[in-house]
């Protein structure tokens, strides 16, 4: 098929919105300067900007479960860096599309990587962590294997993942795309989305709401100062309930 024929198709199919949602990315610039929106996001924690994006009918920005930190981080923020791998047995131009892919990657990043659910290789390792560090990466998101633990550990560098194996990626899976929308578990994440990370794992804040979010959660979390000064004073839950407060 050619180009013409496909873009008749596409136009007849009427999927202009669909690419527009699925494809589109949120380029706007913040009221407020970027290193203060992640410094702001990092004084959060998970739990309340997750609630607030409720608040936006946001119910699935969550990423799976499956994904856990390599340690008990506090909250971590970055900009959302893609990149999506699959199992193949492809070993040739492999190195060279990496390197265009680390060459891309900067300061505050958070690289979230979509494996297409490989389950017998490593994409990410001990010099992996030192490139990404050295580059000022925020943190990285695995939604497969790591290894050479020790190393990342060493580097206290913010990873989460699924599992942990020794098998390196050359020759069982390559790297296909970078920074374009990618999907895990059932969140769509696209280049630029406020991502954070803690110890309760990995939530994607959309960049056109982030703002947003990010205003209505510090309400969130002073509030909560004030329901914790409550209980601690011995009110009652009937009490609190009345003040407005919640559980």
């Amino acid at each position: 098929m050619s180009v013409d024929q496909y873009k008749k198709e596409v136009g007849m199919m009427h999927l202009e919105k669909l690419i527009e949602e699925r494809e589109g990315i949120y380029d706007k610039p913040f009221p407020i300067p970027d290193k203060e929106l992640l410094a702001r996001f990092e004084q959060l924690y998970l739990g309340a900007v997750n609630d607030v994006m409720r608040e936006f009918c946001l119910l699935h920005q969550a990423l799976p479960n499956r994904i856990k930190p390599l340690r008990e981080y506090h909250t971590v923020a970055g900009f959302a860096f893609t990149v999506k791998s699959a199992p193949n047995a492809k070993i040739t131009g492999e190195m060279e599309y990496r390197t265009q892919m680390l060459d891309t990657l900067g300061e505050d990043h958070f690289v979230v990587w979509d494996t297409s659910r490989d389950q017998e290789a490593t994409l990410w390792g001990g010099v992996m962590t030192a490139t990404a560090k050295g580059k000022k990466v925020k943190a990285a998101c695995i939604d497969g294997g790591i290894r050479d633990t020790h190393q990342i550990l060493a580097a206290d560098f913010p990873i989460f993942y699924e599992y942990r194996i020794s098998n390196g990626s050359l020759g069982r899976c390559l790297i296909t795309h970078y920074q374009i929308p990618i999907v895990i578990g059932n969140v769509t994440i696209k280049p630029g989305d406020v991502v954070l990370g803690d110890i309760d794992g990995v939530l994607i804040v959309p960049r056109e709401v982030a703002y947003d979010v990010l205003i209505r959660a510090e309400e969130i979390k002073e509030n909560e100062k004030k329901i914790f000064s409550w209980v601690h004073s011995g009110e009652t839950i009937r009490e609190i309930k009345e003040k407005g407060g919640y559980f």
